[in-house]
């Protein structure tokens, strides 16, 4: 009674701890099963899938790649370890309970045994004690194994977070697409808008021009000239100004054509001749053709003037010249410059006193054909000569007919 107990004993602890080897390698196996993917539990945002970007960087796809790499390395190497650890555990628990179940059989045999010399006793116990049968250890998953599910997951949730990258940038890359579209569409009708506003207001434009441009066509029509000539008799409020304007004439034309000057006032009751188209035409040639004549006078008169004032210039320094050369060769003599001979004292007093209005020192000497007027004296016939000389193209006295007397 005592054996049939001990070997139930035995058994039933030989069988527990084959069912708890079990159960710990079932968990580990589900547990490796059931491990998530980290890139299938990671899902980005649908507020995170809008702001990614529409083209993505190599560079940037390879370190995110190499990222990845020494993540899974880490998680490969964690469940290594816990692999090793639960493998040195098990078979930890394994040893402990083989020694405890053959320390339990010892123990039961120990107690069981006969004494000396009942052979038959012990060969009946022996029969009777079962042999314990130990449950075949299912297999820990190898490395490989664990390393394969780990690279399939993680590609497959890389191809599913690239293939969702792609998928988000056609998405994104279509929207700018077609947001481009709108807006190259609003701003081409905006444009042509614009453009058909420019034609309208340029044909406007033209439009106005044109019917002004006839107005005052029409208008320049109604106020020329009379055909003919016409006498008009002034009347109160007329003059120059008002009748020109009236007529369409000119000032100055209206002014000629009645040999008055074009601020001449009118006088009430005169009658006045309106010239005609021909007759203004007339008029305003020989008005420029005297305006023109007059230029070339002025012009003339101006050459002339600046001839002379360059004379006098070079005939002044040319005395000066010779007054000094006189001084250094200590010159003797005087001698004078004669501009006139007058017929009395008034004739030559006129004539001394335009020489002295222009600068001159003038002296008047009478003689028997009549009153000198002289100019200076001078000491030196050289210098005398420069005097002359200076008379000579002076425009202010006007005279060409000086020459040199000797003084005394």
């Amino acid at each position: 009674m005592n054996f049939s107990r001990q070997a139930l004993l035995g058994i039933g602890m030989i069988i527990g701890g084959s069912v708890m080897l079990y159960a710990m390698i079932q968990q580990i196996g589900t547990n490796n099963d059931s491990m998530p993917a980290p890139a299938l539990v990671e899902k980005a945002p649908p507020k995170q899938a809008a702001t990614l970007p529409l083209t993505t960087d190599i560079e940037t796809e390879k370190r995110i790649l190499a990222k990845k790499q020494q993540e899974r390395a880490v998680r490969v190497n964690e469940q290594e370890k816990r692999a090793q650890q639960f493998l040195v555990e098990q078979e930890t628990a394994e040893a402990e309970a083989l020694a405890k179940s053959r320390a339990e059989n010892e123990q039961y045999i120990a107690n069981t045994t006969p004494k000396a010399g009942d052979k038959d006793s012990i060969e009946a116990a022996q029969n009777e004690i079962a042999t314990p049968t130990i449950q075949p250890r299912t297999a820990a998953p190898d490395k490989a194994t664990v390393d394969s599910k780990v690279q399939q997951s993680e590609l497959l949730a890389a191809q599913q977070q690239t293939a969702q990258q792609q998928a988000t940038e056609s998405k994104n890359r279509q929207r700018v697409e077609k947001q481009q579209a709108e807006t190259k569409k609003q701003a081409d009708a905006e444009a042509k808008k614009q453009e058909n506003l420019k034609r309208q207001a340029a044909e406007k434009l033209a439009a106005d021009k044109k019917k002004q441009a006839a107005e005052t066509q029409a208008e320049a029509d109604k106020k020329q000239p009379p055909t003919a000539a016409t006498d008009y008799k002034v009347k109160s409020g007329d003059g120059l100004l008002r009748l020109a304007r009236q007529y369409n004439v000119s000032v100055e034309a209206l002014a000629q054509a009645n040999d008055l000057s074009p601020s001449a006032a009118l006088q009430l009751g005169q009658t006045l001749t309106i010239p005609s188209r021909k007759q203004i035409a007339r008029l305003e040639r020989e008005a420029a053709s005297a305006e023109q004549t007059r230029a070339e006078k002025r012009k003339k008169e101006e050459a002339l003037t600046k001839k002379s004032v360059e004379a006098k210039r070079d005939a002044q320094q040319k005395l000066q010249a010779a007054r000094k050369e006189v001084q250094a060769t200590d010159a003797k003599g005087s001698f004078g410059v004669q501009v006139a001979l007058a017929s009395n004292q008034a004739a030559a007093d006129e004539v001394a006193n335009k020489f002295k209005a222009a600068g001159y020192q003038v002296k008047t000497s009478a003689t028997s054909r009549g009153v000198r007027v002289i100019v200076g004296p001078e000491r030196g016939k050289i210098a005398a000569l420069a005097l002359k000389d200076k008379v000579n193209s002076d425009p202010k006295v006007n005279t060409t007919s000086a020459w040199v007397l000797y003084w005394r």
